[in-house]
């Protein structure tokens, strides 16, 4: 039928097109693999007159005449054209297009062509979060955006990732300025990723558009919406899978263990405990207890379509995940709905919803820490059973104070967080003339975060802190509140060769939160279902004592003005002035300039004609950004310590001056310079980018180091912020990308991009020039440092010369605390002839001077296949996870442990005695650099004659893995574990690896 229907409108066309000038035109359009294309704008090119693609891909458009031109246009493919010439049917195939020069990117109240940005601008689409189906968004931007690196400090379900775009640059808050759909959001973990249509990463001084906010730059994200005069489309996309640990770490069985500990005790003078070890038996591998094989699942569902004055879109996810370690016990699940919605009230003025709604479930165990689950199970005695001759989790007698059974510690451990988030933007856009628009925007967020954390009483061995001698449960209720109101003006015109567009803007940002937290003491009963505070015998309020509400605002004005000549020479300057509640009334505003150019060199006459160079661009930009993000009011001193007064000869509690108040603390300042250039070569097929870019923050806020006569060290009192310190960040970014059509049925591309990085501490006001962070070990000093002349967050430590193999080599050596053979010798830095603190130096630290992603991809008739991957260079992780205790147990390394002279040069004796060992030096300092598959991926698209019948435009399945697979010299769980810290990152604490996932989903559209 439909084929005779086809040879209708063919017949009857020819027939018209004989005695008319006018007559209709018919076809399909689909895209490279044969897929129909529902939506796509058809219209006569300099006419408003078109149709679009029904489900079946085909059009109709009347009143055709020789010689008009049809457009073809969708979102995410090339335009293409085509001159009618009484051809009967017109079928048109797509060509996918995300890299195109007309291609719109979001910049900040405002949009530009590719060929008109001037500022250094990453785009993620849709279709590389849909390949690499990422659990949080951050994830989609590890490997794909050159510049920016994504570190966790747990990979347990729910967990943050920390985003640094172009290194550190501050040792406060480095995060970037976040926005959805022109609202400020702070957590990415309410986004779900299936809803996003596209990721732009502002990297340079053009984020400045953003004020006070964006130094550490800025990430648009946009939502997906409908298209006008489509009809209604469903997608539906759900997957399932299983997770699994990457790496267990090869601890000793208890035959290995006991004969070490037998060998540390007789070293010691002591009497062996496992005199009869060989007859132990393998005993219990701690991490094959706690880590489990666990179900991951998501499910997607987007509503769209639109009309010839609007457009909707609407969707809905939930989204499950269990630990590897705990199972439930580790939860996190995720429920949303988004609505998008445009409308065109007149011809101009312009309506503008959306909203999102969240609610997220967690629950947490302790993880990268001393104590942690992952600790435990490294550190527990294999010969120990799980369970005692009573059938009670073992007690974990007789290794230190910290390590106690995970398994005991996954019963008793119960800690549940709900956080319910409503955002919503809302805007109108009146034209006053066509070239003269103004709009006004509200943005809002909304979040109350319910938590429940229950103690019980338990007993886990003989002196332990983990100890809990009487029962008790905490329960916070926080609200937070933010709201944001632009207003701009947008004046847009062109006069001959000249093409100009003018923003004029203010914008208003308010937020607040109520925080509240509760603890009771002496439950009835030992069981979480009884655990709340309305049945506790004793309450204690957790903030009477402190502040629990918060208040900062922010007032700003803002100006940009963007010129081109003939679209070649490329001109945007914009300035802003912010004024934040951080700081006080002699510092409260600041300006805020940014300017940038670009030269479009393959429009010159001497390059237009090339048939090598497809497009080159030369840019570069330079200005200066504020960053505000401190805690409130400290230009001031607070009443928010801990005071002790006596009145009548009886003690009173109060309050007293808190942290001490700085009014002359002003903003930092990050001074950015970038140079770019684009290019396109053979026919657009091979896309390079590159980059060098210098970030320089001066007037870091800093919390001083000050002496103990100001009596800082009074409960809830801290030093004054002051303005102290100087980084800079220099640094090189390349990409570069392939695309080929082979032919109709095979088509690839490749692509590649590399980052290299050099982070530098110019200058820091203290009193002994550094500041320190970071922890290792239980009494050491912190290890890391900010100091003059190095990285950011180094280590800071001694450096090891092998190992003394004799006593006479001890006698010749510095004077080195209880050194015996077997030791650790330290090198003596300063030559003074003793080992102490003095020999430290830097060791190392947690920046990688590279890094780089990589992708394949390609499709083959109904096949597609794609693979992404990143790698890390040049970065060291401190190894912090072992407890060299006594009688704990060590990792296998131990088992090439120093025994007599020339046994070995690299690691030492063990010992019940006196040593040094266990100081913090490079011994403990490992290589993070890595290799890591993040993701491969296998679909396969249904024919659409084999799913035509059941009214679906697509059906997709696929499997895929992510976290394939890791190559690394790193002996811990994760090479990718940090804690984020400016100061103090790079320090494994038995971090929670980030799991594999092997997945199997299905993509569908109605």
């Amino acid at each position: 039928m439909r084929k005779f229907t086809c040879l209708l409108i063919v017949f009857l066309s020819g027939f018209f097109g004989a005695y008319a000038q006018s007559f209709s035109v018919s076809g399909s359009v689909t895209d490279e693999s044969g897929m129909p294309l529902l939506g796509v704008n058809v219209i006569v090119k300099g006419e408003s007159r078109g149709t679009t693609t029904d489900f079946d891909g085909n059009y109709t458009v009347q009143d055709i005449s020789p010689g008009d031109i049809l457009q073809f246009s969708y979102i995410g493919f090339e335009t293409q054209e085509v001159t009618v010439n009484n051809q009967e049917p017109i079928n048109v195939v797509l060509k996918t297009d995300s890299e195109s020069l007309d291609e719109v990117l979001v910049i900040g109240y405002g949009t530009q062509t590719k060929k008109e940005i001037t500022g250094a601008v990453s785009v993620v689409g849709s279709q590389t979060i849909e390949d690499l189906n990422p659990v949080r968004v951050e994830q989609a931007l590890q490997g794909t955006v050159p510049g920016v690196n994504i570190t966790s400090a747990s990979g347990s379900p729910g967990s943050a990732s920390t985003i640094n775009i172009r290194g550190i640059s501050t040792n406060g808050d480095n995060r970037p300025l976040i926005l959805v759909d022109g609202n400020v959001i702070e957590d990415l973990s309410v986004i779900n990723p299936n809803d996003i249509e596209s990721i732009n990463v502002l990297k340079d001084a053009t984020a400045g558009i953003y004020g006070v906010r964006a130094a550490n730059g800025v990430i648009l994200i946009t939502t997906k919406s409908g298209t006008f005069n489509t009809e209604l489309k469903v997608d539906f996309d759900a997957y399932t899978g299983i997770q699994e640990t990457t790496r267990k770490l090869p601890v000793l069985n208890s035959v290995e263990y006991a004969a070490i500990v037998n060998e540390a005790y007789a070293a010691g003078g002591e009497n062996p405990p496992f005199p009869n070890f060989r007859e132990i038996g393998r005993g219990v591998n701690y991490q094959d207890e706690v880590f489990s094989t666990a179900p991951i699942s998501d499910m997607n569902l987007n509503v769209s379509g639109g009309t010839e004055k609007s457009t909707y879109s609407v969707g809905a996810s939930y989204f499950n995940q269990d630990g590897i370690v705990g199972l439930s016990k580790a939860n996190y699940n995720r429920l949303t709905a988004r609505l998008n919605y445009n409308l065109e009230i007149l011809d101009n003025l312009k309506l503008n919803v959306s909203g999102i709604y969240t609610n997220t479930n967690r629950r947490t165990l302790a993880e990268n820490a001393l104590g942690s689950v992952l600790f435990n199970a490294v550190n527990m005695n294999p010969t120990l059973p799980i369970f005692d001759e009573n059938g009670e989790f073992t007690l974990a007698e007789g290794l230190g104070n910290e390590v106690i059974n995970p398994l005991a510690q996954i019963e008793n451990t119960y800690n549940d967080t709900e956080i319910n988030k409503i955002s919503g933007v809302g805007g109108l856009e009146y034209t006053l003339w066509d070239k003269l628009s103004a709009k006004t925007q509200f943005q809002f967020n909304y979040s109350e975060v319910d938590g429940r954390f229950f103690s019980p009483e338990v007993f886990y061995g003989s002196g332990k802190v983990f100890n809990v001698d009487r029962n008790s449960v905490t329960e916070n209720f926080d609200i937070y509140r933010d709201y944001t109101w632009d207003n701009y003006l947008t004046y847009d015109d062109s006069f001959g060769d000249h093409n100009i567009k003018y923003l004029l803007g203010m914008s208003v940002f308010k937020t607040t939160g109520d925080l509240s937290s509760f603890t009771g003491f002496e439950l009835p009963t030992n069981e979480y279902s009884a655990a709340s505070i309305a049945n506790a015998a004793e309450v204690q309020d957790n903030y009477q004592n402190g502040g629990n509400t918060f208040d900062s605002r922010l007032l700003s004005y803002f100006s940009r003005l963007q010129y081109d000549y003939r679209g070649k020479y490329l001109f945007s300057g914009l300035i802003r002035r912010d004024g934040s509640t951080a700081f006080g009334p002699e510092n409260k505003f600041g300006w805020f300039p940014s300017a940038s150019v670009g030269w479009v060199i393959s429009d010159e006459n001497f390059l237009r004609d090339s048939d090598f160079l497809s497009f080159l661009k030369l840019r570069g930009s330079y200005g200066i950004i504020g960053n505000d993000r401190i805690p409130a009011f400290r230009f001031t001193s607070l009443l928010n310590g801990e005071g002790t007064y006596v009145f009548d000869n009886e003690l009173v509690f109060g309050k007293a001056s808190g942290a001490l108040g700085n009014p002359e603390i002003k903003w930092e300042k990050q001074k950015t310079l970038d140079i770019g250039l684009d290019a396109r070569f053979l026919d657009s097929r091979v896309d390079v980018t590159m980059d060098y870019f210098k970030k320089r923050t001066e007037d870091l806020l800093v919390v001083s180091q000050v002496s103990g006569i100001l009596g800082i060290g009074a409960p809830g009192a801290a030093p004054p912020v002051v303005n102290g310190g100087i980084v800079e960040n220099e640094g090189f970014e390349f990409s570069i990308g392939y695309n080929q059509m082979v032919n109709d049925d095979f088509k690839f591309n490749i692509n590649y991009n590399l980052t290299a990085l050099r982070n530098e501490v110019l200058f820091v006001d203290s009193e002994n020039g550094f500041l320190t962070g970071g922890a290792f070990g239980i009494g050491l000093e912190p290890p890391s440092r900010m100091e003059a002349g190095q990285p950011l967050g180094y280590f800071y430590g001694l450096e090891t010369n092998g190992i003394f193999q004799t006593q006479e080599e001890v006698n010749n050596a510095a004077v080195q605390p209880n050194a015996a053979p077997g030791d650790l010798r330290y090198v003596d830095q300063n030559g003074d002839g003793k080992i102490d603190t003095e020999d430290r130096v830097n060791i190392g630290d947690p920046i990688p001077d590279f890094t780089m992603g990589m992708n394949f991809g390609f499709t083959y008739k109904n096949f597609d296949f794609n693979a992404y991957a990143f790698a890390s260079l040049g970065n060291e992780i401190v190894r912090n996870y072992e407890r060299n205790q006594l009688n704990t147990n060590r990792t296998n390394s131990y088992l090439g442990r120093w025994t007599g002279p020339g046994s070995t040069d690299s690691f030492p004796r063990v010992t019940i005695g006196a040593n040094s060992n266990n100081l913090f030096s490079d011994f403990y300092v490992e290589d993070g650099s890595y290799l890591r598959l993040q993701n491969i991926q296998v679909g396969y698209n249904l024919d659409s004659d084999m799913i035509a019948a059941t009214g679906l435009t697509k059906f997709r399945i696929y499997a895929s893995v992510n976290n394939a697979f890791t190559l690394t010299e790193y002996t811990g769980y994760d090479p990718s574990a940090s804690t984020g810290a400016p100061i103090g990152g790079g320090i494994d604490q038995g971090f929670y690896p980030v799991p594999r996932v092997y997945m199997l989903g299905i993509n569908l559209k109605f």
